[in-house]
């Protein structure tokens, strides 16, 4: 195969990275701090919570496919996906200041209608739209394979700087800007804000390219792809095991990161005894980076089926020396792991991008049908369906084992059933995540489809 066009300029794959930075700003917010929203400052029940994220978050996932399909039947002039992740974000900012703005005045069910009520929206419609767009635009602004892996790369430093300052200052932003209710409710007002700024700078900078490598046509014109039936398009989607296999990684993933991130404030307040900690293991999060610099070399030399299949082997053994540090409370143990953990994470996280463009080539080489919307749908449904399954299942533990939000001392059971989702929870996903990619081998196929079209040829 001869050396690709290249089409993206250093400038380009920031701008392209920064809409993840905005992106985490929202994602970040309700995914870690929802819960403990509702428990601590809103005084309502974990359990209920929970319940309702995850019917919220199965509403969500009825609306990732369909919002695909749009995408791909979309001719502007702004291209397929731009225009869905720039005027999604509006109304999405909206969603996430309502989310943290419950009344004190209403009565308990008044509460749960109204976070549930906005929560979907702004899952289920807007952020569904707005991340679908925005994971397709990595597949329509270039055709060059390794560009496709750098832009998961910065995409993800990103995400990891983001997701490090919502981790690191939120807590202390909140006490700080009047506590309680109030003060989550600016902190997500400033989120909102800057997650606007980054969003509109990413949608308005790449532009898309067509598939001769010219810009898209700037009338609009439409494809083929638009005399192919929803339910076609659908069928050659679900019956493409790659796919499966895909949606199945970015759900054992967002589950893990749903537990993860909405569990570990429970973790550093009631067994480390400072919440404020949870600052630091943001910041180790941070040496993904380490991985995310070596990733594209690695897998233009390795391939990504050896390299994410080895890093998450390794990901797997870290994960079992963190239920040690965990359950012993071993502050800078957890730290440690964290930090080596998290560099072999890296790699499958700066590729997944590319290994969804990758199904998409494989079904486009079967069948000869766009559907690129569609397959990065499952990078839609995984992070929400997985992210809120992750925080109910974080919520439902916590309620059968007797948490209290407004008690000073939390039970033993309590503690260690926050033990066990802190850790205990994530190797089993880490070892199933670990599974799936022995069979994700999508790379190799396609070499073996594309060859024989050319001997044909």
């Amino acid at each position: 195969m001869g050396t690709q066009k290249k089409y993206l300029s250093l400038t380009k794959k920031l701008a392209y990275g920064t809409g993840d930075l905005g992106s985490n700003f929202f994602y970040m917010m309700i995914t870690s701090f929802a819960l403990i929203y509702m428990t601590d400052a809103v005084g309502l029940n974990p359990g209920i919570t929970g319940t309702l994220i995850m019917a919220s978050k199965l509403l969500d996932g009825i609306t990732d496919v369909f919002f695909g399909s749009l995408i791909d039947r979309t001719h502007s002039k702004m291209g397929k996906a731009r225009p869905w992740m720039f005027y999604s974000g509006f109304p999405l900012a909206v969603s996430l200041i309502l989310i943290f703005a419950i009344p004190s005045s209403m009565a308990s069910v008044g509460q749960y209608i109204w976070f549930f009520l906005f929560y979907t929206c702004a899952n289920a419609l807007f952020y569904t739209a707005n991340n679908i767009a925005y994971a397709t635009m990595s597949a329509l602004i270039t055709k060059n394979d390794a560009e496709r892996v750098s832009l998961g790369t910065f995409r993800y430093v990103f995400a990891v700087v983001a997701s490090m300052i919502v981790m690191s200052v939120t807590v202390a932003s909140v006490g700080a800007l009047g506590g309680g209710m109030t003060g989550w409710r600016t902190v997500a007002v400033i989120y909102a804000v800057i997650f606007l700024i980054f969003n509109s700078l990413a949608s308005l900078t790449c532009k898309e390219v067509a598939d001769d490598g010219e810009e898209a046509d700037s009338k609009g014109k439409a494809s083929s792809d638009e005399k192919v039936s929803f339910l076609t398009m659908l069928k050659y989607v679900f019956t493409n095991k790659y796919y499966l296999i895909l949606v199945m990684i970015y759900l054992l993933l967002y589950i893990n990161t749903g537990l993860s991130s909405s569990i570990s404030v429970y973790y550093f307040t009631y067994i480390l005894g400072d919440a404020s900690l949870m600052g630091v293991t943001s910041l180790a999060s941070f040496v993904m980076i380490v991985g995310l610099m070596f990733n594209p070399a690695l897998v233009k030399k390795f391939g990504m089926y050896k390299v994410n299949l080895v890093s998450y082997i390794v990901t797997s053994v870290f994960s079992l020396v963190m239920v040690f540090f965990a359950y012993s409370a071993n502050f800078m143990g957890i730290v440690g792991t964290t930090f080596l953990r998290s560099i072999f994470m890296a790699f499958l996280m700066g590729s997944l991008n590319a290994v969804v463009a990758e199904v998409a080539r494989n079904n486009w080489l079967k069948n000869k049908v766009h559907t690129e919307g569609m397959m990065f749908s499952c990078s839609s449904i995984g992070m929400k369906v997985g992210g809120g399954l992750g925080a109910a299942v974080s919520g439902w533990i916590l309620s059968v084992a007797g948490y209290v939000g407004t008690a000073m001392e939390q039970t033993a059971a309590v503690k260690n059933a926050i033990k066990f989702t802190f850790a205990g929870l994530p190797l089993i996903l880490t070892v199933l995540i670990t599974v799936c990619l022995f069979f994700m081998k999508v790379d190799r196929e396609n070499e073996k489809l594309a060859g024989a079209e050319e001997a044909i040829g």
